[in-house]
């Protein structure tokens, strides 16, 4: 079992009365990556992620960093045009040409080893670790909380959002089911507070379009990272996403406690 101790980040709203902190509230951001990297990676340890790269044979090539960027779908190749912005002349700057000859496909041509060794040796660097970051939260983080704000939900569904975000992007692609997608589904299902609903009840509908959405891809059949994860914080009625956090993914168990 995986245990992470955090300090001041125990309440949605404080014993002051305070307001909530949101997904983007630092401590609260640091959660939700340890919750992304049990399920990505089997670890709580998120900053171990930089360097991690393999094919886990989904049909996206290779998937890479901290939430899982992708040859295929072309997040990969604007980290590393990124890191090429920073950075003129790093050792991953040779491959863009192939990175952009492979976006679409699970095809490794003009990448191979010499790709992956260079990218586990490029997150030594803080530029290349700043540019995941900046990838991240442009494309994943911040649209995924500003969608969730705009809903009404509270931190647990901001999160709820960005995994499914970081999992199956924002629209839908050949053979998969995107967040837009499982969304609107959930909104055809029951109304979001910012509607007047009841706030579990909709995270619920979301989490149940999800994993209907999550079997239809073999590579995703294992709905763990929902029904005893999210599903349990759901039921425990942690909306702000409070501490202590215990959950499991894939067979593994976890926990966040607070100190």
């Amino acid at each position: 079992m995986a245990v992470s101790v955090l300090s001041g980040c125990s309440a949605a709203g404080s014993a002051k009365g305070g307001p909530e902190a949101g997904l983007d509230d630092p401590a609260k951001k640091e959660i939700a990556m340890q919750l992304v990297s049990s399920a990505e990676n089997s670890s709580l340890d998120w900053k171990a992620q930089y360097k991690y790269i393999e094919d886990i044979g989904d049909g996206r090539g290779y998937t890479a960093g901290i939430i899982g960027f992708c040859s295929g779908t072309g997040d990969m190749l604007k980290v590393v045009e990124r890191y090429a912005a920073a950075r003129p002349g790093n050792p991953l700057e040779r491959f863009l040409p192939a990175l952009r000859a492979v976006r679409g496909s699970d095809a490794h041509d003009g990448l191979g080893r010499p790709f992956t060794e260079a990218w586990a040796e490029a997150a030594a660097d803080p530029a290349f670790r700043s540019a995941q970051d900046a990838e991240r939260d442009r494309s994943y983080f911040d649209p995924a909380v500003a969608r969730a704000e705009a809903d009404g939900l509270g931190t647990l569904g901001q999160f709820i959002y960005y995994d499914a975000y970081v999992m199956h992007g924002y629209g839908d692609t050949d053979g998969t089911v995107g967040f837009r997608t499982i969304r609107r589904e959930a909104l055809a299902a029951t109304a979001p507070p910012a509607r007047g609903g009841d706030e579990a009840a909709y995270l619920n509908a979301f989490l149940d379009a999800r994993v209907a959405a999550m079997r239809k891809e073999p590579s995703h059949s294992d709905t763990s990272r929902i029904e005893t994860a999210q599903r349990v914080f759901v039921r425990e009625g942690r909306l702000g996403l409070e501490t202590p956090l215990r959950w499991r993914v894939y067979g593994d168990g976890y926990r966040i406690d607070a100190r």
